[in-house]
């Protein structure tokens, strides 16, 4: 049996890497004769780009860049195994992750961080892009990732604006000579799965500030910033990003990415399926095992293992789900759509004792889903 094993991670446990190092084991116990692909997968969002990296057997390249508030930090973007395609995750250097709760300011956070990574991976050599925009601290429209490229954003005296969302007010006019000529010459494939506007009651700070630490009145002040950045990119380009949808992704980098580059978006698990040769992989596959740290409503919303499941279906072959947990309301709709489910927790295993013991408890749970698809198919 040929079997692809393509897991996310399992949040907080193990890193999707490591979810298919445990599957890949427990398949073995039960079936020592099968031949295993493993593709670690991710829908896009935190974690897309380790995935990409070591599925491809790339590298990473670590650079010291500006955290959301000016600090230096250390923050890595990947080259894929072709040596030619740089991934590089918003979340990395410009993320809620660099931050403590505390400090979570979208009035002052910058993308600008971000910006130094392409920079750097410009001056490497890089012409093509996979951005992932999930998990940003910010919401300064990409103004940040603008201004390390070289663009200059001036107010009415015609000096340069500080950085961050609530500054974006300040803004009277681009000027772009200094932007990075080399942008033109890249592609972008921006994995996003958020369709929000750039402004607006549906845009990046209504629905996304108060994530990020914005109070009522400072999501005003949030809008009230976009929008003058909005008004000043129509007058500059002739294009009006307003009410566009995905230009809200990522505080409103997507917006950015929409304007300033060549860019395609694309949702976040098809970026990943299309970058690893997914449909590929299937032609020569006789099972797929995909899985997720938690399986509930949210899976049917382009997450991983749902995305894996759409594409093997089309391809007509069989596929399981092995998850941390799986809630009882969402267990019958993940029946229709898989070939059989199966979570590690259970009336003896607690989600405490899957978060002490991840790799072995997956990889017994692997071995008995095998187990069960090999007597299926001696029974048929």
């Amino acid at each position: 049996m040929r079997i692809l094993v393509a897991p996310d991670s399992f949040k907080g446990s193990l890193s999707a890497l490591h979810a298919a190092e445990a599957i890949t084991e427990g398949i073995r116990e039960a079936d020592p004769t099968s031949t295993i692909h493993l593709l670690p997968a991710a829908d896009g969002g935190e974690g897309t780009m380790e995935s990409l990296v070591e599925a491809t057997n790339g590298r990473f390249i670590s650079r010291l860049v500006e955290g959301p508030l000016g600090h230096l930090i250390p923050a890595r973007y990947g080259m894929l195994g072709d040596n030619a395609t740089c991934v590089i995750e918003l979340a990395e250097a410009s993320g809620l992750m660099r931050l403590e709760d505390r400090a979570q300011n979208p009035l002052i956070t910058s993308s600008f961080g971000t910006g130094q990574l392409l920079l750097h991976a410009l001056n490497e050599g890089c012409r093509n892009f996979i951005i992932g925009l999930g998990g940003s601290a910010t919401n300064d429209g990409g103004a940040g990732i603008l201004q390390a490229l070289g663009m200059r954003l001036l107010d009415s005296k015609g000096d340069e604006i500080p950085k961050g969302g609530a500054a974006l007010q300040q803004l009277h006019v681009i000027d772009s000579f200094f932007f990075d000529p080399r942008i033109a010459e890249s592609t972008f494939l921006i994995a996003a799965d958020v369709t929000n506007p750039f402004i607006g009651p549906d845009g990046a700070s209504s629905v996304f500030g108060p994530q990020k630490g914005a109070s009522p009145t400072e999501v005003e002040i949030l809008d009230r910033s976009l929008t003058n950045f909005a008004d000043i990119i129509e007058q500059h380009t002739g294009i009006s990003l307003h009410h566009t949808p995905g230009a809200g992704a990522a505080g409103g980098a997507g917006g950015a990415f929409q304007v300033f580059f060549p860019s395609t978006f694309k949702p976040g698990i098809s970026v990943v399926l299309e970058t690893l040769r997914f449909d590929e992989y299937l032609e020569t596959a006789d099972l797929v095992i995909t899985g997720e740290g938690r399986s509930d409503s949210q899976t049917f919303s382009g997450k991983t293992p749902y995305g894996i499941a759409q594409a093997a279906r089309l391809a007509n072959v069989p596929v399981v789900l092995i998850s941390g947990t799986i809630t009882e309301e969402s267990r019958a709709a993940l029946g229709d759509l898989f070939d059989s489910v199966h979570a590690i927790t259970s009336v003896s295993v607690t989600v405490a004792d899957a978060m002490l013991n991840p790799f072995n408890l997956l990889k017994e749970t692997a071995k008995q889903a095998i187990l069960q698809v090999k007597n299926k198919s001696h029974s048929e």
